[in-house]
């Protein structure tokens, strides 16, 4: 089985992406990441940190990265937006568009079931793009609403096509079982957070509590995961330490 490329969530090192994008694109390549994941994109221009979809590939191109997913507000894939948000994303060869939160829908039963319309709706409108659309866990999604976990609610109301892009760290940080939650959805987890738990203020993935050997089989016995992002870097959001060693650590793993 080939091995799943290893991406970094940008978020991650939001302040360095915001003093020098291009530095912290080559820092994200020299650490030995394959790919890098835009975080907070709206959809209102084809851009993202001032720079123009063309040029923004071309920093990706010139770092061998690829572009692993992009993290969007729920109002990037409505109206307008939504052609502006496949446009950019076709530029930078990026498959996956990501709602990154949406904690006012996630948090009604009706609001529920107008997420899952929304993602099924831009989902049938990708299919022939070969793009897909997906929902990103936080703590918030694990909350019982009306006697259901909301992740399942939204998960159980959505298409085999639409992406269950796993946290694990913050699933468990919301009370939730990201075992159970892989078990349950097959096939859903094309795009997975790597984020550990229950260690030391920095510690990186590997120091804390998540059993990731079995997280990995699940992902690639169960989910042909195509893309590990991990999501691991300091209070500030500045250094390149903690997530550089994330990854060595998961090198250690044989991942």
């Amino acid at each position: 089985m080939a091995k799943v490329p290893i991406g970094l969530q940008l978020y991650s090192v939001r302040s360095e992406c915001e003093k020098d994008l291009p530095g912290c694109l080559k820092a994200t390549a020299e650490a030995g990441y394959a790919g890098a994941e835009p975080w907070g994109y709206d959809g209102a221009k084809e851009e993202w940190m001032g720079f123009a979809a063309a040029d923004l590939r071309k920093l990706y191109d010139d770092n061998g990265l690829k572009c692993c997913g992009m993290h969007l507000m729920t109002g990037a894939l409505l109206g307008d937006n939504l052609a502006r948000t496949i446009s950019l994303n076709r530029t930078l060869g990026n498959r996956f568009l990501i709602v990154a939160a949406d904690k006012p829908r996630m948090s009604s039963v009706e609001g529920i079931k107008e997420l899952a319309g929304i993602l099924n709706d831009v989902s049938e409108k990708l299919k022939p793009l070969g793009m897909e659309t997906g929902y990103h866990a936080h703590p918030f999604d694990f909350e019982i609403i009306e006697g259901e976990i909301a992740w399942y609610r939204l998960f159980s109301a959505t298409g085999p096509e639409v992406v269950m892009q796993m946290d694990i760290g913050n699933c468990v940080g919301g009370g939730g079982d990201p075992i159970a939650a892989l078990r349950k959805f097959p096939g859903r987890a094309r795009t997975v957070h790597l984020k550990d738990y229950g260690g030391g203020p920095d510690s990186v993935i590997g120091e804390g509590k998540a059993d990731w050997p079995l997280i990995f089989d699940l992902c690639e016995k169960d989910h042909a995961t195509e893309w590990y992002v991990v999501e691991e870097g300091s209070a500030s959001g500045f250094g390149f330490e903690i997530p550089r060693r994330s990854l060595e650590a998961l090198r250690r793993m044989g991942k």
